[in-house]
């Protein structure tokens, strides 16, 4: 009983190498702009990342 009253896992939006072929261009569009969204935040994490290194790098240099 306690397993019916869990809520489910969300599917994800976009699973890679999914196929494509059932999804209209809208769909298409829309995990277009969530994939350039995701690649934004990655790209961000890398940046901060990068400063943390550097800033590091800078500190422990000798």
């Amino acid at each position: 009983m306690e397993e019916e009253q869990r809520p489910r896992p969300k599917p994800p939006a976009h699973e890679v190498g999914s196929d494509l072929a059932t999804l209209s261009i809208h769909e298409l569009a829309e995990r277009v702009d969530l994939l350039k969204a995701e690649i934004r935040r990655l790209e961000t994490a890398i940046a901060a990342k990068t400063s943390s290194k550097s800033a590091a790098d800078s500190v422990f240099k000798f």
